[in-house]
């Protein structure tokens, strides 16, 4: 399947692969390891520890792995520009009842899942460095 530049909300780049762990430090240490993944950032909060990592080149999605995601699982997250027109377009196709609106720090996203059960979600990215600016405040007490 490919766009054909007419599509009513055209999906941007894939920016994260959210992982289920249930272990952050081991699986932060295999990526480390054994991909040669790079530490984005890190938090504890809300009694979750949630962890990104950078594998492959710079425009690659960031792997998130957190202890609060069921395990095994991959949520992938790709960026749209306008979460509004997504639903509206999710609405008009009947697929807008099964989606969950949830906010997450770089902005509102939808989670959906395809007719297999795979969850996905749409994100618009108000705040795309959103984690990796407070990861990078070294008195946030949620940083790890």
């Amino acid at each position: 399947m490919t766009s054909t530049g007419s599509d009513p909300f055209p999906l941007g780049r894939l920016v994260y692969l959210y992982i289920g762990s249930s272990d952050i430090r081991r699986d932060l240490a295999w990526y480390d390891e054994v991909l040669g993944a790079d530490l984005v950032w890190r938090f504890e909060a809300f009694g979750a520890d949630v962890a990104a990592v950078r594998v492959g080149p710079p425009e690659s999605p960031l792997v998130v792995l957190a202890d609060h995601r069921p395990v095994p699982s991959c949520l992938p997250i790709w960026a749209v520009r306008s979460l509004d027109v997504t639903a509206e377009w999710l609405q008009a196709t009947g697929w807008l009842q099964s989606a969950v609106r949830v906010g997450v720090p770089d902005g509102p996203c939808l989670v959906l899942h395809d007719r297999s059960g795979n969850e996905l979600a749409l994100l618009q990215q108000d705040r795309p460095d959103a984690m990796t600016s407070a990861y990078a405040d070294l008195t946030n007490p949620r940083r790890r």
